[in-house]
Parts: structure tokens; sequence; C-alpha cells
């Protein structure tokens, strides 16, 4: 590995562990694990196709049975409830109940990493932004994984109008908000998979 990327990894980890330091004393706090909290944080923002006990586990990069003994323990405290799918009953989704959304607004880091970034210009946050996320899409290709992507970012994401979406997959309309939700079924654009398109 050359110098240039050494550091960028491990300037990356550090991040990555201060982030964790932080929220592992917010889920204590609470009586979770901060693995729980990102449970927590998944549920909240996924999207109708992605809120089932299978989508968390893929997205967690765990076992069935450890997502299990996570999901029992989120239930019996009260901040996640189960529901069957009104199309599927065999199918369970996921949503938080307000016990578990409050504890994420209690938890949110968002204001301290605010702060931080507002050490940067404007310029610099793009330019971070942007090289981070190639960065992220070049690993999540390189382990054959789900991007569990934002739909708008999607490859199958249809933009009818100004506020109008329909999901290329499904075929369903997605309002301005379903655009903002993580989806399992994400792709990356073309140009994402093969880097020297449109250059």
């Amino acid at each position: 590995m050359n110098e240039s990327a050494r550091t960028l990894l491990e300037l990356v980890a550090c991040l990555a562990r201060v982030i964790h330091g932080e929220t592992r004393g917010r889920a204590l706090e609470a009586g979770l694990q901060p693995v729980h909290l990102v449970a927590l944080s998944y549920l909240r923002d996924a999207n109708r196709y992605s809120n089932t006990p299978q989508a968390l586990t893929e997205f967690l990069g765990s076992t069935k049975g450890t997502v299990s003994q996570s999901l029992l323990l989120l239930y019996r405290k009260g901040l996640v409830e189960r529901q069957a799918d009104p199309q599927d009953g065999r199918v369970v989704r996921l949503r938080l109940s307000a016990a578990g959304e409050k504890l994420l607004r209690d938890a949110d880091l968002s204001s301290q990493w605010e702060a931080a970034v507002g050490a940067l210009s404007p310029a610099d946050v793009r330019l971070a932004s942007q090289a981070l996320a190639m960065l992220l899409r070049s690993l999540q290709r390189g382990r054959g994984g789900r991007s569990f992507g934002v739909c708008a970012t999607c490859a199958l994401f249809d933009r009818l109008g100004p506020r109008s979406f329909r999901c290329g997959l499904t075929g369903e309309s997605l309002s301005p908000s379903d655009s903002r939700k993580i989806c399992r079924e994400h792709t990356l654009p073309e140009q994402d998979l093969n880097p020297g398109v449109g250059k």
C-alpha cells in the first residue's frame, strides 16, 4: 500500500473510532450496545422494501441469530414494533416505536458532527463527501454485497417530475420522503460501476 493510501485509511479508521466511541457512550447510557443504535437508525431510515429482519441482518453484516437477539432486546425495551405485511402476512415489518424515535433523538451526534465539519469550507465538505462516496462505492463493489443506498441515488430511480418519482424495479410511486430512504434493492448507477464511463 502506498503512503497516501495508508494515511487515508488511518484517518478514516480514526474517524470511525471517534464516532464509535461517542455512539458507544450514548448507547450505554440507554442500556444498549452500539449495534442496537445502528439497528434503530437503520429502521428509522429504511424504506418500505427494507424494514424486515432479513434486510437488517444484511445491512449489519451479522448472523440471523445475532440480529434476532438484538431485536428481541429492542422489542422488550419497547423501542421496536413488529407488524405483518398487509400484502403478505408471512413477512414481518419492523418500525420504531415512539420510545425508539425519542431514544434516537436523544442519542443524536449530528450537532457534534456539524460543529466539527464547520471547520471546513463548503468546497472542502463537497470534495470530502465526493471522495468518501467514491471510496465507499469501490469497497461495496469489491465485496459484492448490497449497497443499501438512498433511493434517489439508485440506477432504477425514475424522476417523473419535480416531486414525482417511481421505483423502476417495482413500478410503485415514491414520495419525496420515500426518495430519501435507504433501500436494500439499491443499484449503483452505471457510472459508479464503470468509473471510466462518461468521463
